[in-house]
């Protein structure tokens, strides 16, 4: 993506997500920081109908500048961005292995050592909320203490990273790590790895961080 503009980069993220099976028509959304805001996928419009321009820019106080409405998840990624400074991009997708997940109000457990990618022993399910509200943007956030992924309730999946390179390759992991779990489920409640195995997992895992 060198050499392109931070809209652009979005909206070929925005895209890709299809390809990878993450998303379809309009759901989901992606957002990026650039200086003290951030561009993010507009509403209700499929990412194949977007343009550049059509991405919106939220700045400091909620200001919105663009010729589109916001994604309606546009406050939870501008508290997201306000709490955890190290996120540089925010995807947000109703994935079919998650969301499956997400509806049992499971969260992902370490029965995979790659668990640990998003940041713990675990990838949380945070509580049900309206979409688009604060309750949600409250929920979501809480749950992603010392995370850089989370299962929505009823809802879908979200994961934050440094840039939307690894935001994308993130959010691919998670998902496959949500399918396996549910075909490990199909056979029986798998068994799950210590505090231990987990904490020198992710004590490696620093030396492949971004």
């Amino acid at each position: 993506m060198m050499g392109t503009s931070i809209r652009e980069q979005v909206l070929a993220t925005a895209r890709e997500m299809s390809g990878h099976g993450l998303n379809q028509g309009a759901s989901g959304n992606v957002s990026a920081r650039e200086g003290e805001g951030f561009w993010i996928t507009p509403s209700a419009l499929p990412y194949e109908q977007c343009t550049p321009e059509d991405m919106v820019w939220v700045g400091r106080a909620s200001r919105i500048r663009g010729r589109r409405k916001p994604s309606t998840e546009w406050r939870m990624h501008a508290d997201i961005y306000r709490v955890y400074p190290q996120a540089g991009a925010i995807l947000h997708a109703h994935s079919p292995y998650c969301t499956t997940l997400a509806c049992l109000e499971r969260s992902i457990p370490a029965f995979h050592y790659m668990v640990a990618l998003a940041g713990g022993d675990s990838i949380r399910c945070a509580a049900y909320a309206t979409f688009g509200t604060q309750a949600l943007s409250d929920t979501v956030v809480e749950a992603l203490c010392e995370r850089s992924a989370v299962l929505l309730a009823h809802h879908g999946m979200l994961c934050h990273a440094v840039d939307l390179e690894h935001v994308l390759a993130l959010a691919v992991e998670v998902e496959t790590l949500a399918r396996i779990y549910l075909q490990a489920l199909s056979v029986a409640e798998p068994p799950v790895l210590s505090a231990a195995e987990m904490a020198e997992v992710l004590l490696r895992f620093k030396d492949y961080r971004p």
